[in-house]
């Protein structure tokens, strides 16, 4: 069993940043893959990111690619997501995932997200 919390998100303008955090508590934290799921109002669930289990690969969504970092410390049992330039359509609830192979996200862990909110 994983449980996630997500904290960090808040109210930013335009071209600023923020630092999302999912503290994870549980055991075999390392061997899950996570990843970084956003939902802006009237549009599905997408995804944003994803790390595995050594951090050394990661994937991104176009629409991040190059502005967004996601990266874990192990020890802390902690995911982060670096959102810098943020932009207006970045605006949506943020959710932490743990999935062990990345593969079945819908049936993996999810927190309880976070609110981000780019003003332009």
């Amino acid at each position: 069993q994983v449980q996630l919390v997500e904290s960090g998100g808040g109210l930013v303008q335009a071209g600023g940043s923020l630092r999302l955090s999912c503290a994870a508590s549980g055991r075999s934290f390392s061997s899950y893959v996570m990843a970084w799921f956003r939902q802006a109002p009237g549009k599905e669930r997408e995804f944003a990111a994803s790390i595995n289990w050594s951090g050394r690969t990661t994937y991104y969504a176009d629409s991040v690619k190059g502005r967004f970092t996601i990266s874990r410390d192990t020890a802390k049992n902690t995911v982060y997501l670096q959102m810098n330039s943020l932009k207006p359509e970045d605006t949506a609830v943020y959710y932490c995932a743990a999935d062990l192979t990345g593969h079945n996200w819908s049936s993996g862990y999810w927190g309880q997200g976070t609110q981000v909110t780019v003003s332009s």
